[in-house]
């Protein structure tokens, strides 16, 4: 299988984030997609190659240009009111109710009231190479694309940092370019026809549900534990089912704690049935790994086998794919899990017509 992956990746390395009211290692670090090229590496069936570059209009097709121009200069003009601060995080967030009953917000004058206007949540510092990183994932997500609307089967994209939970004017959760938003935009209106994003990941993908949200072109489909208790906790109901032109193109799947293989799988089936009757002409895979039972952040409970399964499932579609990383942080694991996957969907993907 055709793999895209770049060491510049490894750009973005936080050195902490704030989780559960606590300062702790970061789950989400370069290391986790070293494990994972590590293994792919390794096995002789994956051809591994470098991203083109790509330019910021693909971003921008889904993204606020202002949230690339922002993260372009972000950590720069960080260090100027703050000289030698690695992780550059937020102190205020621009909330409505702030500024309730006294009319709208001033122009942010700062870079530390700018951060709050930009950013969701706590998890997710800028550090010196974290655009550059951005950016690579996106140039890893399209090359991959790219591979797949020329005629291969499938493809993996290894994106780091990943990207399902940045909305088209915000970053958080991990995620400053959605990258498989980003994908999808531009195989759907490459091709002229319909495209499906699949989320397997254990957080719903907030951000790619909101970008789709009105449209009919691209479908959202999420298999994730149930908001009730786990992030972004805002969104991922089943009962979000799109507006406007986009009302009946958006899947909610939420899935009960310790939800194991064969709950999953059977989740996952029903959720391609939806997928197949919606018609598409290609499916990005947003591949979190992290509803594995040893995930340090989450409370599934599929394994190795599970993975390999739900990849078998997804390639009975018999559409081009592409394969995106999102999350994983059993980082002992998170490789072997992957390529389990991969081996999944390939055997049984046709060629594009």
């Amino acid at each position: 299988m055709f793999v895209v992956s770049t060491e510049r990746q490894r750009g973005h390395a936080p050195l902490a984030e704030i989780e559960s009211s606590g300062l702790q290692d970061p789950w989400e670090h370069p290391g986790r997609a070293d494990a994972i090229r590590d293994v792919l590496a390794a096995d002789a069936r994956f051809d591994i190659v470098e991203p083109e570059r790509w330019d910021a209009a693909s971003i921008e097709a889904v993204h606020d240009p202002g949230l690339v121009r922002f993260l372009e200069r972000a950590w720069a003009d960080y260090q100027v009111r703050h000289p030698g601060t690695h992780d550059v995080v937020p102190d205020v967030f621009a909330m409505p109710g702030l500024m309730e009953g006294m009319g709208a917000f001033r122009p942010p004058a700062v870079i530390d009231q700018e951060l709050g206007s930009w950013c969701f949540e706590t998890t997710t510092p800028i550090t010196e190479g974290t655009y550059d990183a951005a950016r690579s994932a996106v140039d890893v997500a399209l090359s991959a694309t790219d591979a797949v609307i020329r005629g291969a089967d499938a493809a993996y994209g290894l994106c780091r940092p990943p990207g399902h939970h940045a909305p088209t004017g915000l970053y958080g959760g991990y995620c400053f370019f959605n990258n498989a938003a980003v994908a999808a935009h531009h195989a759907s209106t490459t091709l002229g026809a319909k495209v499906t994003v699949l989320d397997v990941d254990y957080h719903h993908g907030n951000g790619t549900q909101q970008i789709f949200y009105g449209r009919d072109d691209v479908q959202y489909v999420s298999l994730h534990g149930d908001p009730a208790r786990a992030y972004p906790y805002l969104s991922g109901f089943d009962d979000e089912r799109g507006v406007g032109r986009g009302a009946g193109a958006n899947l909610n799947v939420p899935l009960a704690a310790g939800t194991d293989d064969d709950g999953y799988l059977n989740a996952l089936a029903g959720a391609l049935e939806a997928i197949d009757a919606f018609g598409p002409s290609l499916v990005v895979v947003s591949l979190g790994v992290d509803t594995f039972h040893n995930d340090p952040i989450s409370d599934l409970a599929v394994t190795g086998d599970g993975f390999r399964g739900q990849g078998e499932l997804v390639a009975q579609l018999a559409l081009p794919t592409v394969v995106l990383q999102e999350g994983g942080y059993d980082v002992d694991a998170i490789g072997d899990n992957v390529r389990q996957f991969l081996l999944g969907i390939t055997p049984g993907v046709r060629p594009q017509a």
